[in-house]
């Protein structure tokens, strides 16, 4: 659980984990800081890859990530069946639930089938610390765009609604995230949102958007609105750095 009982998320725009000097995946300073957020010195993490297909190696990545920062972690599999007998309880159990990246639309609809979505919404009003990277990031929010259909990125309008707002993530490294974005914003299709460059994180407490962190000198987060004229505004946020 988090620190003070408060619902919190980390949704981060890209580098979640980094592969190290020896080629090893290893989880980078904004899992540290997820993990601070739990205020337990062993934390137990659970780890999802359902937007990848739960495959074998990934998981057995994130293990050895978390498992190097003293973490005691488990995950939660969705192929071929569920690995957790429990889900619900299984989730509520946890400290942290760390969302690896890949096809939101996917993650979306099978997390649905399951019952997920809703179970999600308790373990977050709970206090168990939710965070992920890229698909991981966006799916708490109303929307944002997405490859999950192929490589022309379009606007998702249906993600889980924890966050009421809208979600921009790889927003440093992918040019056209950015104006579909704002179309989107400007249009009214999405909310007023935040959006993240890669090594950035956006750290929500309830609702409420409370900072940006990062690890990367001269990354950034924005905020993006809509202009009043059809068109959206940006909104520059200076992330804290990270060690």
């Amino acid at each position: 659980m988090s620190t003070d009982g408060q619902p919190h998320i980390l949704a981060i725009g890209g580098g979640g984990m980094i592969a190290n000097d020896r080629d090893v995946v290893d989880a980078s300073p904004l899992i540290r800081y997820a993990f601070d957020l739990t205020g337990q010195d062993r934390p137990r993490v659970c780890f999802l890859a359902t937007a990848t297909g739960d495959p074998a190696p990934v998981i057995a990545s994130a293990y050895g990530a978390f498992g190097r920062m003293d973490a005691e972690v488990s995950h939660l599999a969705l192929f071929p069946m569920p690995n957790v007998a429990d889900m619900r309880a299984h989730l509520l159990s946890q400290d942290l639930v760390y969302v690896q990246g890949g096809s939101v639309v996917n993650l979306l609809a099978l997390w649905r089938a399951h019952g997920l979505d809703e179970v999600f919404h308790d373990v977050w009003r709970a206090g168990v610390v939710l965070a992920g990277q890229s698909a991981g990031a966006l799916c708490w929010h109303s929307g944002g765009n997405t490859d999950s259909h192929g490589p022309e990125l379009r606007t998702l309008e249906d993600g889980l609604g924890m966050l009421p707002y809208s979600c921009g993530v790889h927003y440093d490294s992918e040019p056209r995230r950015r104006p579909l974005l704002h179309e989107a914003v400007g249009s009214g299709r999405l909310p007023t949102g935040y959006a993240a460059d890669e090594g950035v994180a956006l750290h929500y407490v309830g609702t409420e958007f409370v900072q940006a962190v990062t690890y990367r000198p001269g990354a950034m987060a924005w905020k993006v609105e809509a202009d009043g004229s059809g068109g959206a505004k940006e909104t520059p946020i200076e992330p804290r750095q990270l060690r």
